[in-house]
């Protein structure tokens, strides 16, 4: 009796074990690849990849606040969507593409201050672009032969941990703004900056706790009890930009807030927003939004990755690119990393 009693426990535990292992496998490992997505991304990433300069950049740099049409953001975005739909950095198709995005970061990167670009969204997205190829690049074939900048990854990651760290110590708010000396904060910026030191985390690097904690209480400050999120000073009430309310439950949620009030209420937000039509920033909106639904609301995330997939579909120029307002490789960029959950293959899309 004894015996079968055991037998009867093991067993229980195999069902147990084998339900929580199977409670949604869609979502951890995805289903198959639209065929669709696959022709958008493609396309894109070839149009990406003859847009590339020698250097390793992309466009021109002519925004000293924002993204402009290239500089570190928009080359961090790019080793990202190379990387998301499973480009092997070190032999694939476009590993050199890969090598020159990484190479640039690293050459623009202020050798004492471990400041990327010229703004901090720059220094977030560059940041971001690092923690996902950290590790996973074979850094041997990394730089060529007469290249003066010999820096590693980890080490060009972990400078710029810790600009942001001393940015972060500066300013009033726990936040961050365009310039490292900013003593005024944005939710949009500090968004940027926190999903790269979540992602610096997540990789290994060491990112001090208190400097999370003080981003996440800054969003936590900046959120209203119904989910309205403020720009800049302050809740603002639920009057404010769409992107806040989905870069804010991005952030809660990579930085493990989800039992708390402010997610609870942002996400309800967010998830209504399924049919917003953003007029000033839909790009970005895109962006954001895939993240936030997947992290928070997954049966909300498939529903607006269809209506992504539609939208992108008819957006896409024969070229593969996308236009946007803050040039095409920013829209083409931005567009193929709102699709780039179908695969996931980024660490920061680990949920």
């Amino acid at each position: 009796m004894k015996s079968l009693a055991l037998s009867a426990t093991v067993a229980a535990a195999i069902l147990l074990s084998a339900h929580v292992e199977a409670q949604d496998p869609q979502l951890r490992f995805g289903s198959r690849v639209p065929q669709e997505v696959e022709i958008i991304y493609e396309r894109g990433l070839s149009w990406l990849a003859e847009q590339q300069k020698d250097d390793g950049a992309f466009g021109s740099q002519v925004a000293s606040h924002g993204y402009g049409s290239g500089g570190a953001g928009i080359t961090g975005m790019s080793v990202m969507v190379f990387l998301a739909s499973g480009e092997d950095p070190n032999f694939g198709k476009y590993s050199e593409n890969i090598r020159k995005c990484v190479r640039s970061l690293i050459s623009q990167q202020d050798a004492r201050t471990g400041y990327l670009g010229n703004s901090m969204y720059h220094h977030g997205f560059g940041m971001l672009g690092l923690a996902e190829i950290y590790g996973a690049l074979d850094e041997d074939s990394l730089w060529r032969a007469g290249d003066k900048q010999k820096r590693s990854v980890g080490k060009a990651l972990e400078l710029a941990v810790r600009c942001a760290v001393t940015s972060q110590k500066n300013n009033q708010w726990g936040g961050w703004r365009y310039s490292p000396e900013s003593r005024d904060a944005d939710t949009s910026v500090s968004g940027a900056v926190m999903m790269g030191l979540l992602a610096a985390r997540n990789a290994g690097i060491k990112v001090p706790d208190e400097c999370i904690t003080k981003g996440l209480d800054y969003f936590r400050k900046m959120t209203s009890a119904r989910g309205g999120v403020g720009y800049s000073g302050g809740v603002g009430g639920l009057g404010g930009s769409k992107n806040l309310q989905a870069i804010a439950t991005l952030v809660y949620a990579v930085g493990k807030r989800k039992e708390e009030k402010e997610f609870k209420a942002v996400l309800k937000q967010t998830v209504g927003n399924l049919e917003h039509r953003e007029g000033s920033y839909p790009f970005y909106f895109r962006y954001y939004m895939a993240q936030a639904l997947f992290q928070g609301d997954f049966e909300a995330w498939k529903w607006w990755n269809r209506k992504t997939i539609r939208q992108l579909t008819e957006m896409q120029n024969d070229d593969g690119s996308f236009r946007s307002s803050h040039g095409p490789v920013y829209g083409t960029a931005m567009s193929l990393l709102a699709l780039a959950l179908n695969y996931r293959f980024l660490p920061i899309y680990e949920r």
